[in-house]
């Protein structure tokens, strides 16, 4: 992985992530001109070819996305964030980025809801009485736990950040790129 493209897409991540901490949103004006600058200087160091490296990654990037947003899971400035990285690292590392995002993610969300333990306790005692009901009678009798109000709402810049540079670095360390 070119150290150019590295340390771009750090300093984009690191500025969406605090931006996101701290107004809950990532900007178009972060975004659009980080995958702006993505296919421009991909068209001028590998001519078309980069620009079409550089257009499939900001579309898979897009794509990945596009579900969660369209379930309302997910913010507009998270898929336009995720395009961005994909104009920069494109498709393949995209790819990997979105699991490792997703990834964490997940851990994310959950040491969110751990801070919350009225949230936490509304998920696992209904699960806890389908298990004693369940070994009770030998069947399975979940009650879905009633809708919580007020549940935290996520900064996912944090997680696309974390697992775009966990897909970088195994970019990094599979190409050699840190060998001399």
């Amino acid at each position: 992985m070119d150290p150019i493209i590295f340390a771009a897409v750090i300093l984009s991540l690191a500025v969406a992530t605090v931006i996101d901490l701290r107004s809950q949103r990532i900007p178009n004006i972060l975004t659009v001109p980080t995958a702006l600058v993505a296919l421009a200087y991909h068209l001028l160091i590998q001519g078309p070819q980069g620009l079409w490296f550089s257009l499939a990654g900001l579309g898979v990037g897009f794509g990945l996305m596009l579900s969660p947003f369209l379930l309302r899971v997910m913010g507009g400035g998270d898929v336009k964030l995720m395009a961005a990285v994909g104009a920069w690292v494109g498709p393949q590392v995209v790819l990997v980025a979105f699991l490792l995002t997703s990834l964490a993610g997940g851990v994310y969300a959950l040491a969110v809801l751990a801070r919350r333990s009225d949230v936490l306790r509304g998920v696992f005692q209904p699960l806890r009485a389908a298990l004693y009901a369940t070994c009770a009678t030998g069947e399975f009798h979940y009650q879905p736990a009633p809708a919580t109000p007020g549940l935290p709402k996520l900064c996912y810049g944090l997680a696309i950040a974390l697992g775009t540079v966990a897909a970088m670095t195994r970019a990094v360390l599979i190409s050699g790129w840190l060998v001399g």
